[in-house]
């Protein structure tokens, strides 16, 4: 089975990637986890990668792209693989295609995880760690058992600055625009799977599951 995940920020995409490699047995493949593998073993194209990110530059699409190419390629994606954070525009998909094409394989789904943008700036602003001990809460999910103090220690809870509404809209606005395309493109080639990310994290599995049916048998 050869997939792709989709989804924004707050989506449970994370979450979702863990649970269908541990069903599935398929390697997750994340761009940073690509870049990082690549320039650990010192390939020709994780040094280029290095250079541009040591700078704090992006990596230009060609070397991405090779690098998807030689990952894509190892011995562990014989029977499959989850693709994560790639592609991310249209031109990073076309090229994607011509991967699969010489490598003989194809995708089977494209799967974004749709949660409403209100929800996910509630889930994506709600979290609060404490100032002294770092332990993380949610004012949804976890929430500290009296307002704005640690259970573990009782120090004090803080926000921090890239989980505040105005960032996290710009945030949710700059990954809407990026991925808009991408769906389309998905959409219009017969591979977009839409699953309802609002539900419990159990029953998006279960979804999803459902979808894979037979795929990884």
């Amino acid at each position: 089975m050869n997939l792709i995940l989709m989804g924004l920020p707050g989506a449970g995409k994370g979450t979702q990637a863990e649970k269908i490699v541990e069903q599935y047995h398929v390697p997750h493949i994340s761009t940073g986890d690509m870049f990082r593998a690549a320039m650990k073993e010192g390939t020709e194209l994780g040094l280029k990668a290095k250079s541009f990110i040591d700078k704090g530059e992006l990596v230009p699409d060609e070397v991405t792209i090779g690098i998807v190419r030689e990952r894509l390629g190892k011995n562990d994606c014989e029977k499959g693989f989850l693709l994560d954070g790639f592609p991310r525009t249209v031109a990073q998909a076309e090229a994607l295609e011509d991967i699969l094409k010489e490598l003989n394989k194809n995708i089977d789904y494209v799967i974004n995880i749709n949660v409403d943008q209100n929800i996910l700036m509630e889930r994506l602003t709600g979290r609060r760690i404490c100032k002294n001990c770092g332990a993380t809460y949610h004012l949804i999910f976890n929430p500290p058992s009296q307002n704005n103090t640690c259970d573990k220690c009782g120090g004090e809870l803080y926000q921090r600055a890239d989980d505040n509404e105005e960032t996290v809209a710009n945030r949710l606005e700059v990954n809407l625009k990026q991925t808009k395309p991408l769906l389309d493109f998905y959409e219009q080639k017969g591979y977009l799977r839409n699953i309802n990310g609002q539900q419990p994290i159990d029953k998006v599995f279960e979804d999803i599951s459902e979808l894979l049916g037979g795929l990884g048998e």
